[in-house]
């Protein structure tokens, strides 16, 4: 069995890996095999990444033939009993199963129930059409973020060359699959400033400046609209721009904009219990029988659920599921839903910051 320990030297992460767990406590893991099933494939290396005494390291152990492969799980393993916190690419649906299959497969008592795991893709990937990404592999995210790799083979390609190492070692062909390896760690580390994306769905963003903002529409029409700018709860490492039922953000740093419609029209508000209400033809409005009842017969009707309804002009903003209360339609199937914009609301910080949370929630789940 062949080891590769290494020292990666003035090298840093954007990220800061302590929301996730204790930098000792994380173990990184990567394995490359010669096929996608355990029972008919080899698993032949598997590198790992660790913090130590203020460097990040890289361990690699790699079977020197198919022979070997107990070797290198039961040295994978020990190492790893030293870790709380597992961190991977896509491993919940390939490495973590292929080295547990393997464990059973030989007979070692080993699994990954003592470690808890943070499947990286698993976190950034439903966000892959938000940020107009082709596909979510590592290699797209390492090209999203301007990173450049130094090995020219891909994993299929190692499988060849690993096949012909067993045969006939060389220093090319070890080097070659080590170096895969370990630019697949360190690409593994590279990447994590994507999750800047994930915390910005599951940590709260912050209302720093609310105010309203007058345009001309492609009509010549003038709109209006609100601006609320953010505070990202993790820097972006790359500018981000989207948009979804007429709402605009834009994102870049730590710092993002939300561009929403604001509608000065007359809407209404649906009382739900409309048995209690009279409708008033002539007047468009429903009235309670309390006071209902004191209208002549001949200008009220029993209210339905569609004209159970007070109307009022105001200046409202859109909600896509019931955020604030009450909540205003333009006619009864209308599935669009509004809230007014109160001068209470506009002095409550805290309310913009939920809504700006609901609009960005929003224009993610579009797409």
């Amino acid at each position: 069995m062949k080891i590769s320990e290494e020292v990666m030297e003035q090298f840093s992460i954007s990220y800061p890996l302590e929301k996730l767990a204790p930098l000792d406590q994380i173990l990184f893991v990567d394995i490359e095999t010669t096929g996608f099933t355990a029972r008919s494939s080899y698993l032949y290396l598997i590198g790992c990444a660790y913090y130590q005494e203020g460097s990040w390291h890289t361990i690699q152990w790699m079977a020197e033939d198919y022979s070997e492969e107990s070797r290198v799980l039961v040295a994978f393993f020990q190492f790893a009993a030293n870790y709380q916190y597992l961190i991977h690419f896509n491993g919940n649906n390939f490495d973590l199963p292929f080295i547990t299959q393997k464990c059973e497969q030989l007979s070692l008592p080993y699994n990954f129930d003592a470690m808890a795991g943070i499947d990286l893709y698993k976190r950034i990937s439903p966000y892959k059409f938000f940020l107009r990404l082709p596909n979510c592999k590592q290699k797209t995210l390492e090209q999203f973020l301007g990173i450049n790799r130094k090995d020219v083979f891909s994993g299929g390609e190692l499988i060849g060359i690993y096949h012909d190492y067993v045969k006939n070692p060389s220093e090319f062909a070890e080097k070659s699959l080590f170096l895969h390896n370990a630019d697949d760690l360190r690409g593994m580390l590279e990447v994590l400033p994507m999750l800047a994306y994930y915390d910005m769905f599951h940590d709260t963003v912050k209302a720093r400046k609310v105010q309203a903002n007058y345009y001309k529409d492609y009509t010549g029409n003038r709109r209006k609209e609100l601006m609320i700018t953010i505070t990202l709860p993790t820097a972006l490492p790359q500018p981000v721009s989207s948009s979804a039922n007429s709402c605009y953000f834009r994102g870049e740093g730590g710092e993002a904009t939300l561009r929403i419609p604001m509608y000065e029209e007359e809407l209404k508000y649906f009382y739900s219990n409309y048995h209690d209400y009279y409708y008033l033809p002539t007047e468009d409005v429903a009235l309670h029988k309390s006071v209902g009842s004191f209208v002549e017969k001949d200008h009220r009707i029993q209210a339905s659920a569609a004209n159970c309804y007070t109307r009022k002009f105001s200046l409202y903003l859109p909600q896509w599921e019931i955020l604030f209360e009450p909540f205003f339609k333009r006619d009864y199937h209308s599935k669009e839903l509004f809230f007014e914009l109160t001068d209470e609301m506009k002095r409550d910080r805290a309310a913009f910051t939920e809504y700006a949370n609901h609009v960005l929630t929003m224009i993610a789940s579009t797409y």
